[in-house]
């Protein structure tokens, strides 16, 4: 079994990792946007506010009993 800290510290990098990928790529697509401000509005919305949803498991397992 791995210890509790040992599971945060690796699901801390994970999630850094992750999040730093996650930006990365949506601010390529979102570059690539025909230049209206509706699209790219509608875009960044759905982007930044579903970066949360594939975390999900990684923090439900660093956050798991012993």
């Amino acid at each position: 079994m791995m210890k509790a800290r040992v599971r945060k510290a690796i699901g801390g990098v994970g999630i850094l990792v992750f999040l730093g990928v996650y930006v990365w790529v949506a601010a390529t697509l979102g570059s690539r946007l025909p230049n209206q401000w509706a699209v790219r509005l509608i875009y960044y919305a759905v982007v930044g506010t579903s970066w949360g949803l594939p975390l999900i498991p990684l923090i439900s397992w660093m956050n798991r009993g012993p």
